[in-house]
């Protein structure tokens, strides 16, 4: 039964979203649930990478090799993803949510456990799988938890929570691995999933669309993304395992695309695509997450090799990036709902770009400081950029279609981060000295693209209509 508008305290059970999101508090406990799931996956990332040079060490493997941890769980991710939010359209967004919050917890349970690096990839394999499934979700459960006039504090709550548990994250890593066990920051999440999985009952109950899974374009699918980032990976160390992944990504997508061109509500999204204002921000946010992670492993290393700075000192900068996305975050989820998009995140990533120009022209002998304003500035502009688009994102999109919408979201982000991860490999493999300043600029390049089409989204107005 559908939850009415004067309904005072809904009970657990009655999750039907209203035409307009969800009534009060009902809103607020479902939100927390979305909330508490986004911090769970930000922190076992993060407090991963902090790990692995302990983990390489502890397990007596190189650190070359260690990296695979990262790549294993972010290649599950971004090679389930989309069939995730396909699956969720079918089986509802509740018992998805369930079901990854559970395999994520099983998976981190095991990698608790984990005694050799190829046990802790499997290990991280299920976790991956598990928060592909509730990544697929965020976008929906944002579109039907809030009211549209609330869609940008919620997207902007999002980011703000994205935003703390990135900041708290690598001191939380080094506080556990300096008491107990590297194996303790995966027990973390623990307490977190089953408090996710407790307020998971007040998460919205969508309206189920009835056809059957498409397994095949699932499989392709995954073919397709995940063999793509791999290639990535593997481009400059296995030269033709590479090639032939990229082959079978190339032969998967083509395949996928034209599956796609018949069915109305395809697993892969090719139908949203070709909505201009949806297609116009899903490129602007892949390249402004290219320009981060370019920025977020690259700068690092010119701090330090280049610099001299202390690792300590690294750190106490990359803070200011978070912060930045704090403080701007409320400021651009009110300014979304007066102005066009393309005119907010036009305006974030070209301070995104002032910022990281700044910072290539810096004398090497500046004050820290002044490279951490640096990095603020540019996280000033990306946490600008992030609501508005993301708000446009997900009202460009029919209601119906709100988990296919999440879906591309998440993997426009997550595809963002693998390619601009690979670039900086390759930044490195041209020129070793000089990987890390090439690294920087060539995340300036991006977003100064980015910039551009944003200039291009506001002459051809086609994102007025989704104020």
């Amino acid at each position: 039964m559908a939850i009415s508008e004067t309904l005072k305290s809904p009970s657990p059970s009655e999750g039907t979203p209203s035409q307009d999101g969800l009534p009060t508090p009902q809103r607020y406990l479902a939100a927390m649930a979305l909330l508490v799931v986004i911090a769970i996956g930000v922190i076992d990332s993060s407090i991963t990478n902090i790990a692995l040079p302990t983990i390489s060490k502890n397990l007596n493997v190189l650190p070359a090799t260690t990296v695979w941890i990262i790549n294993a769980y972010t290649i599950t991710i971004i090679a389930t993803l989309l069939p995730f939010s396909a699956l969720a359209e079918q089986i509802g967004f509740r018992r998805l949510l369930r079901i990854g919050i559970v395999i994520f917890m099983l998976g981190a349970i095991g990698s608790m456990f984990a005694n050799s690096l190829e046990h802790l990839i499997v290990t991280r394999i299920i976790q991956g799988i598990g928060c592909s499934a509730f990544m697929s979700l965020f976008g929906g459960l944002v579109r039907n938890i809030y009211p549209r006039r609330l869609l940008a504090t919620g997207i902007s709550l999002n980011a703000m929570v994205v935003g703390a548990a990135a900041l708290i994250s690598p001191s939380l890593g080094a506080f556990i691995i300096g008491i107990a066990s590297w194996h303790w920051i995966y027990g973390f999440t623990i307490p977190l999933c089953l408090l996710a999985l407790i307020l998971t009952l007040y998460v919205p109950r969508v309206k189920r669309v009835e056809k059957p899974f498409d397994y095949l374009s699932a499989v392709l699918n995954a073919l397709a993304l995940g063999g793509f980032i791999a290639f990535l990976d593997l481009a400059f160390s296995h030269t033709v395992i590479s090639l032939c992944l990229l082959a079978v990504s190339i032969i998967s997508g083509y395949v996928v695309y034209k599956r796609a061109q018949t069915d109305h509500s395809p697993l892969v999204p090719i139908d949203l695509l070709q909505n201009i204002s949806f297609r116009d921000a899903v490129i602007v946010s892949a390249m402004s997450f290219a320009a981060a992670s370019l920025t977020m492993i690259s700068a690092p290393f010119y701090f330090q090799h280049e610099l001299h700075m202390s690792t300590k000192t690294v750190g106490l900068l990359f803070s200011a990036w978070p912060i930045a996305g704090l403080i701007i975050s409320p400021i651009a989820a009110r300014l979304s709902n007066k102005h066009p998009a393309s005119v907010l995140a036009g305006s974030g990533s070209l301070i995104m770009c002032l910022g990281l120009v700044i910072l290539l022209f810096l004398p090497e002998d500046s004050p820290p400081i002044y490279f951490g304003l640096c990095l603020f500035c540019a996280g000033l502009g990306f946490g600008f950029f992030q609501t508005p688009n993301n708000k446009a994102i997900l009202l460009s999109a029919p209601p119906h279609r709100s988990s296919a919408t999440g879906g591309m979201q998440s993997t426009a982000r997550l595809f963002g981060q693998c390619t601009g991860a690979a670039l900086v490999a390759l930044c490195f493999t041209i020129s070793p000295e000089n990987g890390h300043y090439n690294g920087i600029m060539l995340g300036a390049i991006v977003i100064g693209l980015a910039s551009l089409v944003n200039l291009s989204r506001y002459i051809r107005k086609t994102d007025t209509s989704i104020i």
